[in-house]
């Protein structure tokens, strides 16, 4: 297991799109990090660049110790799982498992000793002797997921690996993978735009928005302290309720009370901090805010 460092990284299309925007993210050996945020935010290619298949435009990718910005996928020690299987249609399931260890040179006892004890892990033994175009969508996936596994690369690379398949078998390779990779330690990346994959899945989040990185961090903390107002939007089920209005005067207590604008239509309804702020940033009665108000926070007051 490996280390993944992102420093400065940013990626510009010929047409001038500008998908990802000055990343810096330090994932940890053995750590299971997931990139989560909407379609468009970045990352995917935010995934593909630390694979090799995109080149960045500027900034530096670094595996462990080593610089790996300008190195071919081959050179890279990470075994990338697809949103489409990609299988070779004209092989078995057991020549899919095998072949990327025939292709490093593998001696023929210690690839089938390999392909056997993945294929046992994820229950595709009987699957064998078929091709991809006779499997379930979840059976092919489960052959994707060994033909990355069974290389033992230093990363594994995951994007949308479970989007296609039906909520109940996502869920229980879910936990197959959470499983594996607790087990082995292997450096996890894995993309998605599905909060509760990410919050099942994940050691930590990265929440990411119009190709930047706006919170690295825990899921619970995510969820309790999002850093802005997106986060505080995209992540949760039900969504983040807003109270929107101007500070008020501290309390006896020192807290700092939100007064509601427009007034609300219930009587007596407030908002009471401590309230955090961004550094070099102070809070005066009279200011414009906004506070996140989590659904299970909201209850109604007596009297």
């Amino acid at each position: 297991m490996k280390a993944v460092t992102l420093e400065r990284v940013e990626k510009t299309y010929a047409d001038g799109t500008q998908a990802v925007r000055g990343i810096d993210l330090a994932i940890e050996a053995g750590e299971f990090v997931v990139l989560l945020g909407p379609s468009g935010c970045g990352k995917t290619t935010t995934l593909r660049m630390i694979a090799g298949l995109e080149t960045p435009s500027a900034g530096r990718i670094r595996l462990g110790d080593a610089d790996v910005t300008g190195l071919r996928p081959a050179q890279r020690d990470v075994g990338f799982v697809f949103q489409f299987y990609a299988l070779y249609p004209h092989m078995t399931v057991r020549e899919n498992l095998a072949f990327p260890l025939e292709c490093s040179g593998m001696a023929r006892p210690e690839r089938e000793r390999r392909v056997t004890e993945v294929a046992e892990r994820l229950g595709i033994t009987p699957l064998f002797a078929q091709r991809p175009r006779a499997l379930s969508g979840g059976d092919q996936q489960r052959v994707a997921l060994g033909r990355a596994m069974v290389r033992r690369p230093s990363v594994w690379l995951m994007d949308e690996p479970l989007g296609t398949l039906d909520a109940g078998l996502r869920l229980a390779l879910c936990e197959f993978l959470r499983a594996e990779q607790l087990a082995q330690r292997v450096t996890t990346v894995y993309v998605t735009h599905d909060q509760e994959e990410a919050m099942r899945l994940a050691d930590r989040i990265v929440v990411m928005s119009d190709g930047r990185v706006l919170q690295v961090d825990r899921a619970a903390r995510v969820y309790d302290e999002p850093a802005d107002l997106f986060v505080a939007r995209f992540v949760g089920s039900p969504g983040m309720n807003f109270v929107y209005g101007e500070l008020g005067e501290r309390s006896a207590t020192s807290a700092r009370r939100l007064h509601p604008k427009p007034p609300p239509t219930l009587w007596g309804m407030h908002a009471q901090g401590p309230f955090s702020t961004p550094p070099g940033f102070t809070l005066s009665e009279g200011n414009p805010a906004s506070l996140p108000l989590p659904p299970a926070a909201a209850a109604l007051a007596s009297g």
